[in-house]
């Protein structure tokens, strides 16, 4: 049997704030988590969406059009997209601040206070989980503009990671990308991208921000397909789509890859979706984890599909398929000690 007494969270927690969501990891699953992220609150809580509020407040955007979406689980009646305002030259057009600097700043405040104090364990890493700009464009900018708002949207990312890696130690941080529309192109959904050849066009988009991460800053990667409602947007048919980016982005980025993240649907225990998992070419120190814990179906169900997931890859940690800021607050506790009892 192989080791999977590593845990992974992939972000957003649900808790009332950063120093609840830290104080909880600590006392549930303690160092079998390498890292902590704060949990996502407040407004950062359903991932990218709140980032509507960068153009619906930018003075050079406008609303451009609503469309009524199926998402997941999700009906939207009138999604808003956004786009430049008529007469504005797109080289006067900067974005940002974004955010995601000032929470993760904040939240580091207390995470060094409960560290000092001994609540977190020692050694453990502040986590910060950032989208890639493909997926706030294609859910905040009209299509046709996404390719021109592109570089304006990076460099406002590229500086809040400049921000957050002046701000916090570097043996303390570990960033994670989410990356999400890209895999859901890969994998057939024309609506998520704007570029050609989703997988190279990808790869090529996450190693230049990888290059932003300086070498004593942890990397990850989660490879997500949606969570809105509690449904994937779409359904991976098995494992090959997150194994080709998992080796590319091994194969491509300047940064050591620290840990790479793949979803389980709760449904699949079957060989056949984790067979492509023997394909995986990563670094022998690059970490794996498995998102097969389900709440549904608890340890039964999780250690089911730990079992067929063996038989094709040994050593992985265990994670959710995504971040679980969306789910009633109070199934969060019994969440964390089925992390705990599996990973014991």
């Amino acid at each position: 049997m192989g080791s999977h007494k590593q845990i992974l969270f992939c972000g957003s927690i649900g808790l009332e704030d950063a120093e609840a969501v830290f104080r909880a990891l600590s006392q549930t699953v303690g160092a079998r988590a390498k890292r902590y992220p704060d949990g996502e609150p407040g407004e950062r809580s359903n991932w990218i969406n709140w980032q509507v509020g960068i153009f619906e407040k930018h003075p050079q955007f406008e609303l451009g059009e609503t469309r009524a979406m199926q998402l997941g689980g999700c009906y939207y009646d009138a999604k808003p997209f956004y786009k430049l305002r008529d007469g504005v030259d797109l080289e006067t057009v900067e974005i940002g601040p974004l955010g995601y600097a000032e929470g993760a700043v904040d939240s580091y405040e207390t995470f060094q206070r409960l560290s000092a104090d001994g609540i977190i364990p020692s050694g453990v890493r502040f986590q910060v989980s950032l989208p890639t700009p493909s997926a706030v464009l294609t859910s905040h900018v009209v299509h046709a503009e996404r390719t021109l708002i592109e570089p304006a949207y990076e460099r406002a990312l590229e500086a809040e990671v400049r921000t957050i890696t002046e701000a916090i130690a570097h043996d303390d941080l570990a960033i994670q990308w989410d990356i999400c529309t890209e895999i859901l192109a890969y994998e057939g959904d024309s609506r998520t991208l704007f570029y050609d050849h989703p997988l190279e066009g990808s790869l090529e988009r996450i190693e230049r921000m990888s290059r932003w991460v300086p070498d004593r800053v942890e990397l990850g990667a989660h490879l997500c397909y949606g969570d809105p409602g509690h449904k994937h947007i779409l359904e991976p048919g098995d494992t090959s789509g997150a194994v080709a980016f998992a080796n590319g982005i091994a194969a491509r980025i300047p940064h050591r890859l620290n840990w790479i993240h793949l979803p389980v649907p709760r449904d699949r225990d079957d060989d056949a979706y984790f067979a492509p998992l023997a394909n995986l070419q990563v670094d022998a120190a690059t970490e794996i984890y498995l998102g097969l814990v389900h709440y549904t179906d608890g340890v039964p169900g999780t250690r089911r599909r730990i079992a067929t997931a063996e038989r094709h890859i040994q050593n992985f940690g265990i994670a959710t398929e995504c971040g679980f800021g969306r789910r009633v607050p109070t199934t969060i506790p019994d969440l964390l000690k089925l992390h705990a009892e599996i990973a014991s």
